[in-house]
């Protein structure tokens, strides 16, 4: 629970007083524009940096007082893996079970059961070095899984994977879920956040503009027309022009060759967009009318193209620092 959460650097207003509040057992999606706050927040929600206004919880815990008991119900995945490659699997588990102050007697049982949870226990011995980018990841949260957390920080978890190993990756979370964890996800791609979350928090320019349902969120644009075309040739230099022809609407250039207009009267934007590929000289390859998405939900929302939901550098990356053995030490 965040109430009035503020984060200053100097002259820079990163966190602008935002409140929000997650449920016990949902995924709670965190997403925004590169610079919107998202890595700000969440490094003040797991104790890496402190507030600068207003006052947060986590599990019961207030952050200005109970941090450390916080932080034993915690555990964090940042967006590079903090194990160590000339540690095997096992190894690794069983060093992070001791950081966390895990009993002897329990260190070696509960690695084996999540090494066995995450289909890893017949690699148990190989160097995590070794290991394909979707079994670093997938190790990486079992890792922070080692002493049982309530509530688990994932920043990024499929970026970089191929998407058989993203798949895999999601359905993976969505079974911590299942099994009752509490998740609080930041990702840049929205149709993960479809897929997994519960719930959204959308923010621009350090604050909260909306949190809801994903469903919610693409009802909004639901009475609006979407269409989208492809063209034989490069239209960046004239989207302003056509853009100047619509009345009631708006034009996205998705690609050199692809727009997307939102709302207006369908027939009327046809012609328009017809005419237009008249009047410049390039040929039309297909046009579609389209379901409303998260994207644009995020576009309406923050009037800003989807693309803008990158990996947040405004505070450095959420996680540890990196140490001299090839690997990133600490845990969450």
């Amino acid at each position: 629970m965040a109430e009035e959460l503020t984060k200053r650097y100097a002259r820079l207003l990163a966190v602008d007083r935002i409140s929000f509040q997650v449920n016990e057992g949902e995924i709670f999606g965190f997403l925004g524009p590169n610079g919107s706050g998202k890595t700000s927040t969440i490094r003040m929600l797991v104790g890496l940096s402190q507030l600068s206004q207003g006052r947060a919880s986590v599990l019961g815990y207030d952050l200005a007082s109970d941090m450390s008991q916080a932080r034993r119900h915690i555990g964090v995945v940042p967006d590079q893996s903090n194990l160590y490659d000339d540690l095997s699997a096992m190894d690794n588990l069983l060093f992070m079970a001791r950081l966390y102050g895990l009993p002897r007697q329990d260190q070696k049982s509960r690695a084996d059961r999540l090494l066995r949870d995450f289909g890893l226990y017949e690699r148990k011995d190989d160097l995590f070095g070794n290991f394909s980018r979707g079994m670093k990841r997938a190790l990486t949260i079992a890792a922070a899984l080692i002493h049982e957390p309530r509530l688990i920080f994932l920043d990024e978890p499929t970026t970089g994977l191929d998407a058989a190993a993203a798949r895999s990756l999601r359905r993976l979370i969505s079974g911590l879920r299942q099994k009752g964890l509490t998740i609080f996800l930041t990702t840049h791609y929205l149709a993960e956040a479809d897929l997994l979350c519960d719930r959204i928090a959308i923010l621009a320019r350090g604050r909260i503009v909306r949190i809801d349902t994903p469903e919610a969120l693409k009802r909004q644009v639901q009475e609006q027309s979407v269409i989208e075309f492809s063209f034989r040739g490069d239209l960046s230099s004239s989207i302003s022009v056509l853009q100047g022809r619509l009345a009631g609407s708006q034009a996205t250039l998705l690609d050199r060759d692809k727009i997307r207009i939102y709302g207006g009267d369908p027939p009327e934007v046809f012609d328009s967009v017809f005419q237009f590929s008249r009047d410049i000289g390039i040929g039309i390859e297909s046009a579609s009318t389209l379901r409303p998405s998260l994207e644009d939900a995020f576009l309406k929302i923050t009037g800003q193209h989807p693309q803008a939901v990158m990996a947040e550098k405004d505070d450095g990356r959420i996680g540890v620092g990196r140490s001299s053995g090839g690997g990133r030490s600490g845990g969450g």
